[in-house]
């Protein structure tokens, strides 16, 4: 992969860039994980339920790096790294996650060279 790839200017084109940068084979797809985080344990398992239901793989504990929102909810969908892919799924998270008074806390992945 080419690593004088463009990406948007914003946070996940930055990330991209650098992954590029370091050598990781962005055309190769894999597991990528996406944080959410919430207020409270009833509203972050009401979340993690409606991932499950839509075939999502979620794993979900306490949070302790934030006070306001502590419980994490990560979700590990299958797909390229792509700043499309990856921002419409963080923003289709956030939509989800908003009425349930959470919000996105990054993504990260495994290095494919």
């Amino acid at each position: 992969m080419n690593s004088e790839m463009k990406f948007p200017d914003d946070e996940n084109g930055q990330v991209l860039q650098q992954m590029a940068k370091q050598g990781d084979d962005l055309s190769v797809p894999r597991e990528i994980d996406f944080a959410v985080i919430f207020p409270t344990e009833e509203a972050a398992l009401k979340f993690a339920l409606r991932l499950l239901k839509n075939g999502q793989k979620v794993s979900f504990s306490e949070y302790e790096e934030h006070d306001e929102l502590p419980w994490q909810v990560l979700t590990h969908p299958f797909m390229e790294p792509t700043h499309e892919n990856i921002s419409g799924y963080e923003d289709l998270l956030a939509q989800e996650a908003e009425a349930l008074g959470g919000r996105n806390d990054g993504w990260g992945c495994e290095v494919q060279s």
